[in-house]
Order: C-alpha cells, then sequence, then structure tokens
C-alpha cells in the first residue's frame, strides 16, 4: 500500500489560504477504472467534502473528472461497456488519460495537456485542460473547467454513449460530477423546476444539489459552453451531475478538430433556497472571465 501511495501525484486548489479541493493529476487505479485525473476531495469553504471518490455503487466514479464511455470504441468512464441489444458487457477496452505536460500553474490555477490513450496504446485524443478556483462571496467558490478535445487519430473519431446505442436516458458523459448522499435526500432544482425527472435530459442553463445535512451544502452547476448539452442527472440510486457530450446522437470530430466545453460549479455552504440560486447564477455570469493561462 506504502509504494502504490507513492504512484500517486496531486496538486491543491488553493483560494486565498485554503485549499478547497485536491487535483490527483497522476492516479494509481486498476485499469478497469479507466484511470484518469480527478478532483477529490472538493471542499465548500466551511471545510464539507462535497465529492465521493470510489462508492462501492459505482467504483469508477471519481470524484470530479472527465470520462466518456466510448471514444473511438474505447471506454474513458469505467466499469461495463454498453453493448446495443446486449446490456453492459466487461470487455478489455479500457483506456487511459496520461498526463503530457504542465501548460500553467499557479495555487489557484491547473492546466495541462493530457493524452487519451486507447487499449492497443494509440493516442486517441489529445485534451487541453484548465481548471481555476474563483471566489464569489463570503459562502462560495466556483470551480472553473474548461477543456477541448482534439481528435488524434488520421480519421474522424466518433464519441458515444449508452443512449446513442439504445439504452433510454442513458447519454452520460463529459464532466461529470458525482456527489455525497447525505443523511437527508439532496434535492435537485433547476429554473423553474425541480426534480431528476424534470431536469434529467434538459436544456436548463444550471443545475442545483441541495443537501439540508447537519453541514448542510449547495453545488450550482452552470454551462456557459458555446453549445449547451443536455443534462445527465441521477439523485436515486446515487447523486450525480454533468452534462452531457453524446445523449442520443454521437459527436464525430475530425482529425485535429473535436467539442471544446466550460463548466463553472458554485460550491457553497447553505442549503440555499431557489432565489439565492439566481443570484449565484448572476453574480457568476457578471463576473469577467479569469485571463486564460
Amino acid at each position: 500500500m506504502d509504494d502504490q501511495r507513492t504512484l500517486v501525484q496531486t496538486r491543491p486548489l488553493i483560494l486565498g489560504a485554503q485549499t478547497v479541493a485536491e487535483y490527483v493529476w497522476r492516479p494509481h487505479l486498476p485499469n478497469t477504472l479507466s484511470p484518469r485525473p480527478f478532483l477529490h476531495p472538493v471542499r465548500t469553504l466551511a471545510g464539507t467534502v462535497v465529492t465521493e471518490l470510489m462508492p462501492p455503487d459505482h467504483r469508477h466514479h471519481l470524484g470530479v473528472s472527465l470520462a466518456v464511455p466510448d471514444a473511438g470504441g474505447a471506454n474513458f468512464w469505467g466499469g461495463r461497456t454498453y453493448v446495443r441489444d446486449q446490456g453492459s458487457l466487461p470487455l478489455p477496452n479500457h483506456g487511459v488519460q496520461r498526463h503530457h505536460r504542465w501548460e500553467a500553474t499557479a495555487p489557484a490555477l491547473i492546466a495541462h495537456e493530457l493524452h487519451w490513450i486507447g487499449p492497443d496504446g494509440s493516442t486517441l485524443l489529445r485534451e487541453h485542460r484548465r481548471i481555476a478556483a474563483r471566489p464569489v462571496d463570503h459562502r462560495a467558490w466556483a470551480l472553473d473547467f474548461r477543456y477541448t478535445l482534439q481528435n488524434h487519430t488520421p480519421e474522424p473519431l466518433v464519441i458515444s454513449s449508452p443512449g446513442v446505442k439504445g439504452r433510454t436516458g442513458a447519454g452520460y458523459g463529459g464532466y461529470f460530477w458525482r456527489a455525497p448522499r447525505g443523511r437527508n435526500a439532496v434535492k435537485i432544482l433547476g429554473p423553474g423546476a425541480s426534480g431528476a425527472e424534470h431536469l434529467h435530459g434538459s436544456d436548463a442553463p444550471w443545475i442545483a444539489l441541495c443537501a439540508a445535512d447537519a453541514e448542510p451544502w449547495t453545488l450550482v452547476f452552470i454551462d456557459i459552453a458555446a453549445q449547451r448539452d443536455p443534462w445527465f442527472v441521477r439523485g436515486g440510486d446515487y447523486v450525480g451531475v454533468g452534462p452531457a457530450l453524446a445523449w442520443t446522437k454521437p459527436l464525430t470530430a475530425a482529425p485535429g478538430d473535436g467539442p471544446r466545453r466550460r463548466i463553472i460549479t458554485v460550491v457553497a455552504d447553505g442549503d440555499l433556497a431557489p432565489r439565492a440560486i439566481e443570484r449565484l447564477v448572476e453574480a457568476v455570469a457578471a463576473s469577467p472571465a479569469p485571463r486564460e493561462a
């Protein structure tokens, strides 16, 4: 175990004098989990942890990560692979995201290039990722996560999902946040709507998770990419949120091309009311974008 721990390498995200998240950029994980960098633990300003790592129900859920279940036939999500008309199967098709080089680092900023390696050792995608911690107010901060994926192969590369292959409502893949369940049910809110049944698959501009626990917290996910993706939302068997790159249709990237996305997640203390959430969204949207690294 000690030898395994020495292989794991992390960088903290520090806002002011406080570490608000740990970024595990070189993890030590089984191949079946599709090893990739992730953020865990992510904390509120009061220190409450709002991510889960390798929970028993889905060992391949890694805090906050960028993961897709099918890119060029490789599984970069972890776990089983959904095959049309056959269901989820344990296939030897797992890929890995490997750090290539740092582009910028600072206490509140991490930017690097990663290579997405398929099971045969070939590079399928190059990624440029930028993660920044931004202050919001006395009770909240924002995780600004943006990425660009570029097809590194000489042919068009297809990004797909179980939803594309016929599994209704399972179009997951992209930026994904696995949140704690908490002792009380986590409320799921959106503009003028509530509940996963109403927000799952929607194109709402934001989704919020609110936990009324002893240490209450609220997460507000704001998709401000040029192209808004449908939301994948879970609140029953587990709690997780992320905008989906390939909901019911595959995303095909030409050589050298691919999706660019930006998601801001507000991490707040307290079980916030809808109007307070709306004010946070307005404040984040009105703030100037951070200077590019």
